[in-house]
C-alpha cells in the first residue's frame, strides 16, 4: 500500500512540473513576439532608462551652402613678373663669383666680376671716339675760316663765286662730320657706362650687378670659367615676396572663374591653414589633352613660407544657398541611402531618410529628407540604429509563430 501511495505522489510531481514548463515557456515566448511587432523605423525609449542619457538633440539650423564652386589642384610658381636670368654682357673669364645659392640679394648688388677683352675693346673705342671728334672739331674750324676768307674776297671781287661754294660746301662737310664723331663717342661712352668701366681705364673687370631684388634660385657658374656665350644664364634670381599658384581648372568649371576674383589656396604643407589669393590669370585655350583650362592666381609671400613647386588646391565658390545643416557625428552613412534620427516626443526617435550634400568642416548639408526647425539626434544615433530590428525581422517572426504554435499544440 505505501509502495502505491509513493508513486501516486511521484506521477502527480511529474505532471504538475510539465504543466509548469509549459506555462513558463509561453509566457516567454509571448513577450518576445510582441517587442518584435513594434513600429518599424522608430526607437521608443522609457523616460526613466539610462539609455536616454546618452541620447543628444540639436534643432536643425540653415547655413549658406555652395551652389556653384571650383575646386583643383595646383602647384605654387615663381612670379614671371619679378624673376630674371643673369648673364654676361660681355664674354671672357669668370674672375669671382660673389654669392651663393640661396642667397637674398637686394637690387644693384654685385654678384659676380669678368675679365673681358670686351671691355678694352671698349675703352679703345671710347678713346678713338674721342680722338675722332677732336679732329672733326679742327677740320670745322679750318673750313669755317676759309668760308669767311672767301666771303670776304668775293665781296672785294677778289675771287670768284664758284670759290665761295666750294668753300661754303667744306664748312656743311666738316659739320656733318663733327656731328658723326659726336654721335660715335656718345655710344662708346654709354657702352662703357652699361659695363660699369671708367674711361680711360684698360685695367678694369667688368661686374655684372642684380638688377632686382630676391633669391639666388639657380646658380650654374664657378671662378676661372670662360664663357664666350653671352646669352647662357648663370644664374636665376626670383622676388618671391609674391608667387603665384597655377591650377588646371576642367573646362566645365571655367565659367565660374572671372579675373580679379579672390580664391582660398590650401597648400599641403600646412595643413588645416587657407590663404587668400586673387586670380591674375586665365589661358585663352584649353589644353587638348587633358580638357582643362590653366588659372595662375597671386598671393603675398612676405615671410617667404610659400615656396615654389609646393603643392595644393585652389577653392573658389561662385553662389550659395541657404540649406539645412546638421553635424557629421547626427548622420550614418549606409551602404545605398544616409539616415537620421528625428525626435518626434520625448523618447521617441524615428529613422529618416536623407540626401546629404558635401561635407563642410565638421557639419553635412542635407538636401532633401529633413528641414530647418527638426531635431535630430546629433550623439548617440548609432546606439538607437542597434535598438532597430535587423532587415530579417519578417522571417524572424514567423519563427516565432511558429515556436508559440508548436508550444501551444505540446
Amino acid at each position: 500500500m505505501n509502495t502505491r501511495v509513493l508513486i501516486a505522489l511521484g506521477c502527480s510531481l511529474w505532471l504538475g512540473a510539465c504543466c509548469s514548463g509549459k506555462e513558463h515557456t509561453q509566457e516567454e515566448v509571448r513577450p518576445r513576439a510582441t517587442a518584435v511587432a513594434a513600429e518599424p523605423g522608430v526607437v521608443t525609449i522609457a523616460a526613466n532608462s539610462p539609455m536616454l542619457e546618452q541620447i543628444r538633440v540639436e534643432t536643425v539650423q540653415t547655413a549658406p551652402v555652395p551652389t556653384a564652386e571650383v575646386d583643383s589642384p595646383g602647384k605654387i610658381e615663381v612670379n614671371p613678373n619679378r624673376v630674371s636670368h643673369i648673364v654676361l654682357p660681355v664674354v671672357g673669364r669668370v674672375t669671382a663669383v660673389l654669392v651663393k645659392l640661396g642667397d637674398a640679394v637686394v637690387g644693384g648688388q654685385p654678384l659676380l666680376t669678368v675679365q673681358s677683352p670686351d671691355a678694352d675693346a671698349a675703352q679703345s673705342t671710347a678713346l678713338q671716339a674721342q680722338a675722332a671728334v677732336t679732329q672733326a672739331q679742327a677740320a670745322l674750324s679750318k673750313a669755317q675760316a676759309d668760308y669767311d676768307r672767301t666771303k670776304d674776297l668775293y665781296e672785294h671781287n677778289a675771287v670768284a663765286k664758284k670759290e665761295v661754294l666750294d668753300s661754303q660746301n667744306n664748312l656743311a662737310q666738316a659739320t656733318a662730320a663733327v656731328a658723326q664723331t659726336k654721335a660715335a663717342q656718345e655710344q662708346a661712352v654709354r657702352r662703357l657706362k652699361l659695363l660699369g668701366l671708367k674711361p680711360g681705364d684698360f685695367r678694369q673687370q667688368v661686374t655684372v650687378h642684380a638688377p632686382i631684388a630676391g633669391k639666388v634660385l639657380e646658380l650654374s657658374v664657378v671662378p676661372g670659367e670662360f664663357r664666350n656665350d653671352a646669352s647662357t644664364s648663370l644664374m636665376t634670381i626670383a622676388d618671391l615676396s609674391t608667387v603665384w599658384v597655377a591650377s588646371d581648372v576642367p573646362e566645365s568649371y571655367i565659367r565660374f572663374i572671372q579675373l580679379g576674383e579672390p580664391v582660398e589656396i590650401s597648400l599641403v604643407a600646412y595643413p588645416g591653414e587657407t590663404f587668400a589669393g586673387r586670380v591674375m590669370r586665365i589661358a585663352d585655350t584649353v589644353d587638348p589633352q587633358t580638357r582643362t583650362v590653366k588659372v595662375r592666381a597671386e598671393m603675398q609671400n612676405p615671410q617667404g613660407r610659400f615656396r615654389p613647386e609646393m603643392f595644393g588646391s585652389i577653392h573658389h565658390i561662385e553662389s550659395t544657398q541657404e540649406t539645412p545643416v546638421v553635424p557629421a557625428s547626427a548622420v550614418i552613412q549606409g551602404e545605398q541611402h544616409s539616415v537620421v534620427f528625428v525626435e518626434q516626443a520625448a523618447g521617441r526617435f524615428r529613422q529618416t531618410d536623407v540626401t546629404v550634400g558635401k561635407r563642410l568642416d565638421d557639419r553635412i548639408p542635407v538636401l532633401a529628407g529633413l528641414e530647418a526647425g527638426d531635431r535630430v539626434v546629433v550623439d548617440g544615433a548609432m546606439l538607437l540604429k542597434g535598438q532597430l530590428p535587423p532587415s530579417s525581422a519578417p522571417e524572424r517572426r514567423t519563427q516565432i509563430a511558429e515556436d508559440v504554435s508548436g508550444s501551444e499544440r505540446r
